[in-house]
């Protein structure tokens, strides 16, 4: 799929417009159904020229604010009053080091990193005991882990979420794409384990 940066289409020959009844090939996106989150970039909608311009339009950035967030979102300082954490006064107070405390920039980024994977270990360690201590042993910790479940886990929970992540990374959803084949092994791998354990009864 080939793209131009100046107006925004993007040529293909496999995909359609989107808009209802129309043929043509669908090469400019648009905000669609799902936004940006956790689980990656939001969902676009893909049609022709002349319906992304309909499109374009009616769409109303606005929607859902009241006046005095419409006003504050329309003023040239938007965006530019909340201040990062790492330059505010409480910086460092939740044990990462602060910018102001290094010489060397690369420094300053090498130890926050630090601080986010030492953050991170500590956080799964007690993940882990929690899990101990409900009954379930390391290697359905882990396998827990690797399928993103908690602790108020169940049959049902797992059997559904299962079923997402088959769905989601199956060569079958991704147009014969393999990437995934091996997440889709491990995740295969741990429902296995998980439904057999002694914790769902």
């Amino acid at each position: 799929m080939s793209s131009s940066r100046f107006h925004g289409r993007f040529e293909t020959d496999s995909r359609n417009c989107e808009a209802p009844g129309c043929g043509d090939a669908g090469e400019f996106r648009a905000p669609g159904f799902r936004p940006n989150g956790f689980d990656g970039p939001g969902q676009w909608r893909w049609f022709c020229l002349e319906h992304v311009r309909q499109f374009n339009a009616g769409y109303d950035w606005f929607e859902g604010m009241d006046a005095e967030e419409i006003l504050d979102a329309q003023s040239p300082a938007s965006g530019w009053r909340t201040e990062s954490p790492t330059f505010g006064p409480r910086a460092g107070v939740d044990g990462m080091p602060r910018w102001a405390d290094f010489d060397d920039p690369l420094d300053a980024i090498s130890a926050r990193a630090k601080g986010i994977r030492s953050r991170a270990e500590r956080e799964t360690k007690v993940a882990k005991e929690n899990l101990a201590a409900i009954g379930f042993s390391k290697d359905e910790a882990s396998a827990l882990e690797a399928m993103g479940l908690g602790s108020d886990t169940d049959r049902r929970k797992l059997r559904r979420r299962y079923s997402e992540l088959v769905r989601r990374y199956h060569p079958d959803r991704n147009g014969g794409d393999r990437r995934y084949e091996a997440r889709l092994t491990a995740i295969v791998d741990a429902y296995q384990l998980l439904r057999k354990s002694r914790v769902f009864g």
